[in-house]
């Protein structure tokens, strides 16, 4: 009881504990690669990624027709990857990236798992980046790859980049995603090693002794539901860079928390919180556990 108590009121400090690091990183920051901060051009994203979104939301559009337009990683797991950015955008967003890690500046963690990496929001890039990424490219693809977990309802996420590199995190142990659906996209640099791979959902028991491997492909973005179990096998060499995007629609998870299948418990938070609210939820199937 001590140890769960101590718990809600960590994660009650995480909101106010973001927000004044994201308003000092905004008064005090100066930024190495300012073109990062623009609004998200098209001139960012791969062709493949515009040409599927542009199809998926276009009339008429169907889960046959986008799929020949991006790889089916499995087709029973139902992981996808397309390119997402250009080489040059990767490029600068890495380059900002490392000049913020090397800055003074205060640093969240990503989250509970991983100790090296930065939080987009607090670096001011969820509103000029990631937003307009959910909203105009992601929303279309994800309802028709994913209309049973939510994903013509994604309302909110919450976005960071991951590091991997000798002396800091190399590997990632298996677990599932505070998310309806996710997007890892690897931005670089050399390395080796370091594949993700794959099971079941968590809600179904299995086992982990076969699981799907897949090696990154650097500026290549890997789509799959958040209660997918997964991992990271160990870095061999270099450095890697992930953003990876926690795609949340409140029409699911308002109805089931999906980390403990649960109807949540609100309490008031900042920002997109951990993607719930109050508002009444739209109809929508819950995501199939096949």
């Amino acid at each position: 009881m001590v140890k769960l108590k101590q718990e809600v009121e960590r994660r009650r400090r995480l909101g106010p504990e973001s927000a004044a690091r994201k308003a000092l990183i905004a008064s005090s920051y100066r930024p190495a690669r300012p073109e990062v901060y623009n609004l998200l051009q098209e001139a960012a994203l791969a062709p493949e990624f515009l040409a599927a979104a542009e199809y998926s939301a276009s009339s008429g559009a169907d889960l046959k027709g986008l799929l020949q337009r991006l790889e089916t990683v499995s087709e029973e797991k139902r992981i996808y990857r397309l390119p997402v950015f250009t080489a040059p955008f990767c490029q600068a967003l890495l380059e900002e990236l490392e000049h913020f890690e090397q800055s003074d500046m205060p640093k969240g963690r990503p989250n509970t798992m991983n100790n090296y990496g930065v939080l987009l929001h607090e670096l001011g890039l969820d509103e000029p980046l990631v937003t307009p990424l959910r909203e105009r490219f992601l929303q279309p693809l994800m309802a028709l790859l994913y209309p049973d977990c939510g994903g013509g309802w994604l309302d909110s996420h919450r976005a960071f980049v991951v590091k991997y590199a000798p002396g800091q995190d190399r590997e990632l142990g298996c677990h599932y995603d505070n998310a309806e659906l996710t997007l890892n996209v690897s931005l670089g640099k050399a390395f080796t090693g370091g594949a993700l791979y794959f099971g079941d959902l968590f809600q179904v028991p299995s086992t982990l002794a076969k699981p799907l491997e897949v090696e990154h492909v650097v500026g290549q973005g890997l789509l799959h539901r958040g209660g997918q179990l997964h991992g990271a096998r160990p870095l061999g060499t270099g450095e890697r860079w992930n953003l990876v995007v926690w795609l949340r629609a409140s029409a699911v998870r308002n109805r089931l928390c999906p980390m403990c299948c649960r109807k949540p418990d609100l309490v008031d938070d900042e920002g997109f919180g951990d993607g719930f609210t109050r508002e009444e939820p739209a109809t929508v199937d819950v995501c199939a556990l096949t």
